[in-house]
């Protein structure tokens, strides 16, 4: 009799012990949730698996006997960061004609990864990667989802969609000829996986094949991501319903037009068909001047993780002169017009997305997302409580995930990190994330 009553309370405590080693609790730190109100002090995080079981403060909401304690003691804590424009198959190489012959054989092997990575160290625990040959995108993706690679989560389009890839291209650009093959060309995105659609060049095609790419991505429920360089993109993708448009673009002109302007507002008035989403893409250009000027920025070596020493020579050469640049050249002339062009664009009522272009020249996937932060926040006045709030909830809510990402609440996964510091009052501090979470593991 004795026996029947030990043994199921053995098996009963085995239960609980078990609970309490899958429980964390991460504790004192001033919690930014993702929703843009005000942080929360002394805040407790209750981890359970993967995902978040309660958020409270200390003193308020009880520490279960036997969890693992992470002293957040003088941290900022927030949802891990995303970044809504990443190049998996770039790190920095100035010259992308040398770069795409040279290693494209190694994209899906070696150099995705490494972006990955270091996307994932810097804090970034959900990326969208706009361009790359469509097997290699979709594989290196399910190595992350399935844990066989250490990254963030990703959400690929696969290869651009354009009227015509550029020489040498093919690859990762394809061209559409005539409505019929632009759908041809979405659907076997679609069918082979891809999260969302890139369409770039919508005003070099005819009206009727810019609209059969929106038209059949819309049908399976696959956002569209536009280009916006040039002002008829901006007018043609908005006009066929593109969802999300990316850079501000307009070269070196001064604003947007007004005509533009008009569509936009008129556009995101329309409540019925959710928020206009814009990616500004603006640290690139606006840094480009301090580190031409000041190249040591380029010694950091945390763009090394992942890479070989052959490839990291091949990027450090191809930077040896970043003045001389043909891909910056303009870019002096560019700057002055960033900070109207993001104001028009805060004025005309879209949802504005961190995203970087990460991997371009001499921009890499371990620094380039705080420098986006950074410059909204310190060049351009943006809150910087709605600023996270662009690199967290947002993003989920765009890419439909917001159930299980975005924000530090309960049920959602474990996407955190945490920096020693105020993060509000010193936004750059993101650049050394001290503690990152991903599904309730930590990484870093």
């Amino acid at each position: 009799m004795k026996k029947l009553i030990i043994l199921p309370f053995l098996f009963l405590l085995s239960l609980v012990a078990g609970n309490a080693q899958n429980l964390k609790a991460l504790v004192g730190g001033t919690l930014i949730d993702g929703f843009g109100g005000r942080p929360i002090r002394n805040s407790v995080i209750l981890i359970e698996g993967e995902r978040i079981k309660a958020v409270g403060q200390v003193g308020s909401l009880a520490i279960p006997q036997g969890a693992e304690i992470i002293s957040t003691e003088g941290m900022s804590v927030l949802p891990g960061l995303w970044d809504m424009h990443v190049h998996l198959m770039l790190n920095g190489h100035s010259d992308y004609t040398h770069w795409d012959s040279t290693y494209i054989d190694v994209f899906e092997s070696v150099i995705m990864p490494s972006s990955a990575h270091q996307l994932l160290m810097a804090g970034v625990t959900s990326a969208r990667d706009l361009g790359a040959p469509l097997e290699a995108s979709i594989n290196v993706r399910n190595r992350i989802n399935r844990g066989e690679i250490p990254g963030p989560t990703i959400y690929v389009s696969g290869p651009f969609i354009q009227k015509a890839p550029y020489p040498g291209t093919e690859a990762f650009r394809w061209g559409v000829n005539g409505a019929a093959d632009a759908r041809a060309k979405v659907k076997k995105l679609i069918d082979a996986g891809v999260d969302v659609i890139k369409l770039i060049d919508q005003d070099q095609m005819t009206l009727e094949e810019a609209k059969a790419v929106v038209d059949e991505a819309h049908k399976y429920g696959k956002m569209v991501v536009g280009h916006s360089h040039r002002p008829d993109e901006i007018r043609i993708g908005l006009q066929i319903g593109v969802d999300n448009f990316e850079h501000t673009g307009l070269s070196s002109a001064p604003e947007y037009p007004e005509d533009i302007m008009q569509m936009m507002k008129e556009r995101a008035a329309k409540m019925n068909l959710g928020p206009l989403f814009w990616t500004p893409t603006v640290e690139g250009l606006f840094n480009y001047e301090y580190v031409r000027d000041n190249p040591e920025k380029l010694d950091d070596t945390s763009w090394h993780l992942g890479l070989p020493d052959s490839i990291i020579r091949d990027i450090r050469a191809s930077l040896r002169y970043p003045g001389r640049m043909s891909y910056f050249q303009l870019t002096p002339v560019r700057k002055p017009t960033l900070t109207r062009k993001f104001a028009q664009l805060r004025e005309s009522g879209v949802v504005m997305l961190v995203g970087t272009d990460s991997g371009i020249p001499m921009k890499f996937h371990s620094q380039s997302t705080w420098n986006e932060l950074d410059v909204w926040v310190n060049q351009f006045g943006m809150d910087p409580l709605l600023t996270i709030k662009a690199a967290t909830y947002w993003p989920a809510v765009a890419m439909k995930v917001d159930k299980d990402y975005g924000t530090i609440s309960e049920g959602k996964y474990a996407d955190i990190i945490a920096v020693r510091g105020d993060v509000l009052r010193y936004i750059n501090l993101l650049q050394d994330v001290d503690l990152v979470m991903k599904h309730g593991k930590r990484v870093k």
